[in-house]
């Protein structure tokens, strides 16, 4: 293996490493309209909790359903809401009862 090419490879673990540990979720811009919501990647420095709201307006709505999640990649991660949304939602990941990353979503309606 060249210099070269191992400067490259040990950058692309330092930033694969980098971006694994930031309080993030994945590239997902829409949920389907379920009586659960699934994210497809939660990435989280520590333990915590992802909420889900209702977000209408623009504006935070009543607490719909919550799961917990661990430190590090969290695939998949499904969190029960029942019926009660027609709008879009507000995730909010939380550490140690902090608020530290939340993302909008929109709702695919058939």
């Amino acid at each position: 293996m060249s210099i070269k090419t191992f400067a490259l490879a040990a950058a692309a673990v330092a930033i694969t490493a980098s971006a694994a540990s930031a309080n993030t979720f994945g590239f997902q811009e829409s949920v389907e309209d379920r009586n659960s919501i699934e994210l497809n990647l939660v990435n989280t420095q520590s333990a915590g909790v992802v909420e889900i709201y209702n977000l209408k307006g623009g504006e935070r709505g009543a607490l719909l359903g919550a799961t917990s999640v661990a430190a590090g990649a969290n695939d998949d991660v499904r969190i029960n809401i029942g019926n009660g949304y027609k709008t879009d939602v507000l995730a909010v990941l939380s550490i140690n009862g902090q608020e530290v990353a939340a993302e909008a979503f929109d709702v695919e309606r058939d």
